[in-house]
């Protein structure tokens, strides 16, 4: 099976490292997974766990991701990962240690615009060239990396939408442009968003159900 994480341009992917140059991240998580895929994750970004091991959605919420797959039926050898970005944003935290020392700790934090702009080119060449059959986002920033502010996961999750997804056009300018194609793209909570507030798991329980339901009319 081939791993698209084997065929991304180097070019594209050290021209992404140097662009995230200025800003608080760490590391590079290559995508992972087959061509034309019966599902494509779009996530935020890689945590502290991912960038070491080099495997995306490997840390605590992809666990739980695991749980959702299972409850759908879905291998992860038929699923393509991917993020709004590839490396992990963090911020810097002092704290007293035990003696009383100041140490410094790495936190995650969400991928601000422009270090989502850094990135755009590597999941616009990715969508292109893997070819999913559906598009699952998670969260806030995987929704709107692909269709734009207008769209918030509280109002749309759990819907099918049908759209041409947002294609980087300009590096120089940072301008943003529409796909020719249309994609399937279904919206859900991410599961790390259930740590905070577990109210959300019955609401991600019924996306699947109706996931499942897309999922079973494509077959």
């Amino acid at each position: 099976m081939k791993r698209m994480m084997e065929v991304l341009p180097k070019d594209l992917v050290e021209q992404c490292k140097k662009r995230m140059e200025p800003y608080n991240c760490e590391g590079f998580v290559y995508g992972r997974g087959p061509e034309n895929p019966e599902i494509m994750i779009v996530g935020e970004a890689p945590g502290e766990t991912e960038i070491h091991n080099g495997i995306p959605f490997s840390g605590r919420a992809g666990k739980v991701l695991n749980e959702f797959f299972e409850y759908l039926g879905v291998s992860r050898d038929d699923i393509y990962f991917t993020s709004t970005v590839r490396s992990r944003p963090f911020k810097i935290v002092h704290k007293e240690g035990p003696d009383g020392e100041i140490i410094e700790k790495k936190y995650n934090r969400a991928p601000n615009m422009k270090e989502q702009l850094a990135h755009a080119p590597i999941v616009d060449y990715e969508i292109r060239h893997v070819k999913p059959k559906q598009i699952v986002t998670l969260g806030n920033i995987g929704l709107q990396r692909l269709l734009g502010k207008n769209y918030k996961i509280s109002e749309v999750h759990g819907r099918l939408i049908q759209a041409p997804v947002r294609r980087l056009k300009d590096m120089n300018t940072n301008e943003w442009t529409l796909s020719e194609e249309e994609y399937s793209i279904f919206p859900t909570f991410h599961p790390a968003s259930i740590f905070y507030n577990r109210s959300l798991l019955e609401k991600v329980y019924e996306d699947l159900d109706e996931l499942k339901k897309i999922l079973t009319s494509k077959k």
